[in-house]
């Protein structure tokens, strides 16, 4: 191992569902200038479908390490003959059904290889050989067809990854994020008709002081001293516009969470009509939003900055990152998809 590896960071890039774009893009940054400038890329999955992709694709395919070869391997190691990295190979998972394997067209069996492969990256960050993950997209419905139980990656990363560390699951928060625009969800993957019971104002302070916390590391490293400025949205139309639209969300849950997390030092404004919080003047003064639902922070951002945003997972014991767009079955394996979201995802992920 060089000094220049020893002093790279260790990005476990999950390949995601092996029918979707996401082995493509993984060999794709693999290959890029950038990203060995930034960390050493370990591309955890099937080797089998790595390399069949790499020869579909024409592109150059890195050499293959078995998972446990590379956990036997002392924490700071890297293979010596692999200065640019390597496929952490997690198990011929699809290998033995390669000849009814067609790219754009999962299954059971891609659910459980992408399943298993962030799994693996995520027992490889909590012991220390790799120092953040990266995922690439994954097709939910797999994952139910192998009867996994978890509805995405942020719900599995809280349990295993939280667990691990101390002995629960990690309450968590999602943050999606450009240099455009970034947001932190109060809730995630539930209706819509069940997000007013759910809100909390313990629930949401932690989220407003996640949220803080996230951009004030981030100012840091960029030179900054300047407090975060955050805008936390209302729940209904005109936020409520004093109970006229409302039952009253705002004045009993929302404002008190943020009269709470004041004490931490934020600069924070709302509860904010939704519909007037991302205008471009907003925006100009606002460096991250709390969103009460999913929708209500992924429209704008989605809207915003589609092909560069980047998911992150604030509140857990690992730092892991995210492409924020799915697993594109209509373009998998035409060297079509674009790798922005992925780039973006690996330098959000760089400790």
């Amino acid at each position: 191992m060089t000094d220049a590896n020893r002093s790279r960071p260790k990005l476990a890039i999950t390949m995601g569902d092996a029918a979707g774009i996401g082995p493509e893009i993984a060999l794709r940054v693999w290959n890029s200038p950038e990203v060995q400038s930034l960390g050493y890329p370990l591309l955890f999955g099937d080797a089998a479908i790595y390399q069949r992709a790499a020869k579909k694709l024409g592109c150059d395919c890195p050499g293959t390490i078995s998972l446990a070869e590379f956990l036997a391997m002392p924490k700071q190691a890297m293979p010596s003959d692999a200065p640019h990295g390597v496929i952490v190979d997690c198990g011929k998972l699809i290998a033995e059904e390669l000849d009814g394997f067609t790219p754009g067209k999962f299954s059971a069996a891609t659910g459980r290889a992408s399943y298993q492969s962030v799994t693996d990256a995520i027992d490889a960050a909590v012991s220390g050989h790799v120092d953040a993950i990266v995922t690439g997209p994954i097709q939910k419905e797999a994952w139910h067809q192998a009867g996994i139980d978890f509805p995405g990656h942020t719900e599995l990363l809280a349990d295993r990854a939280g667990r691990a560390v101390h002995g629960k699951p990690a309450d968590v928060r999602m943050m999606l994020a450009s240099d455009t625009i970034a947001c932190v969800l109060e809730t995630i993957h539930i209706p819509l008709a069940d997000v007013a019971s759910q809100l909390e104002t313990e629930s949401l302070v932690r989220t407003i002081n996640l949220a803080g916390e996230t951009v004030q590391r981030r100012n840091q490293n960029r030179g900054s001293l300047l407090p975060p400025r955050i805008a936390v949205c209302g729940l209904n139309p005109h936020a409520g516009e004093n109970g006229l639209f409302s039952h009253r969300e705002e004045e009993q849950i929302i404002l008190p969470a943020i009269e709470a997390a004041r004490q931490s030092g934020w600069t924070i404004e709302g509860p904010l009509s939704p519909d007037t919080a991302f205008t471009p003047a907003m925006r100009e003064r606002i460096d991250i939003y709390v969103c009460m639902y999913h929708d209500q922070g992924l429209i704008p951002l989605k809207a915003l900055s589609f092909d560069d945003a980047v998911n992150v997972t604030l509140g857990l014991p690992i730092i892991r990152t995210s492409v924020d767009h799915g697993t594109a079955m209509d373009l998998a394996w035409q060297g079509k998809a674009s790798i922005n979201s992925m780039l973006a995802a690996i330098r959000w992920a760089v400790p």
